[in-house]
């Protein structure tokens, strides 16, 4: 029996005064998948993302989650959705503990079960003996092992991802990466935007590249690979969004210096 779709997009478009950003986005996603979403900068990955969050709510089109209608059930979607940022404000004066209780009171969740939940997380990241300290005080990497933790405390069936990995170390980077495998295989969805390709080769069973506003790419690696004949999705990318001069913009750059 094969997975259902969870989200439907319609298409999906986003002006921001005269500007267009989004093209008629037109994507089905299934339960238990792991879509990167990638493209240049500039090409709409950020907008979408924020739209299926329920952050931008002037769209044109129709987007379903979970069967629900966004414009109007965005409550009780959100109850079922995770959201990781690149950059989020947390509030500083507080510790990852008393955060995570914040978090957890908004979603409804129990102070034991919270807590339970929140000291299980920081360890996976070896923050435990940090829960109790002021944010103020953490790295960029500390603060977003607190975003992950904390956009993942009520078990969300749908994750969205925006540049999850930014500031992380090594090690958190590659334990990262295996705990979306294992979130997939237990059928929760990851929809992960990126610019580091090869993350998204390497865990992603669907990859879509967006560029202006529209969908050029989707489908596995393997499927987009054998279309294009590319060693790597870095180059794939830089063929099908028209970029591949960079040795000779890179030359460039390294010129300038010497005038």
């Amino acid at each position: 029996m094969s997975n259902p779709t969870i989200v439907e997009i319609h298409n999906l478009e986003k002006n921001y005064g005269l500007k267009k950003v989004l093209h008629g986005i037109n994507l089905d996603i299934t339960a238990g998948q792991i879509i990167g979403y990638i493209g240049p900068n500039g090409a709409g990955k950020s907008t979408t993302v924020k739209i299926l969050c329920g952050l931008i709510s002037d769209f044109d089109g129709d987007i379903r989650i979970f069967g629900k209608d966004l414009r109007t059930q965005t409550f009780e979607i959100k109850k079922q959705v995770g959201y990781i940022p690149e950059n989020a404000v947390l509030y500083e004066s507080l510790t990852p503990m008393e955060f995570m209780e914040f978090i957890g009171n908004m979603r409804g969740l129990e102070d034991e079960i919270t807590r339970s939940k929140a000291e299980a997380l920081m360890n996976i990241f070896e923050m435990k003996a940090n829960l109790n300290q002021r944010i103020a005080t953490f790295s960029k990497g500390m603060r977003q092992k607190v975003l992950i933790c904390s956009a993942l405390l009520h078990n969300p069936d749908l994750i969205f991802m925006d540049e999850p990995l930014s500031g992380l170390d090594a090690n958190s980077v590659i334990m990262v990466k295996e705990m979306l495998i294992h979130l997939a295989r237990e059928g929760k969805t990851v929809f992960y935007s990126s610019h580091l390709m090869d993350v998204v080769e390497k865990i992603s069973d669907r990859i879509i590249l967006i560029d202006q506003g529209k969908v050029i790419a989707d489908g596995s690696f393997d499927e987009l690979n054998k279309l294009s004949n590319d060693e790597n999705l870095e180059k794939m990318f830089t063929r099908l969004t028209g970029n591949t001069n960079h040795s000779e913009k890179a030359e460039a750059f390294i010129n300038a210096f010497e005038k």
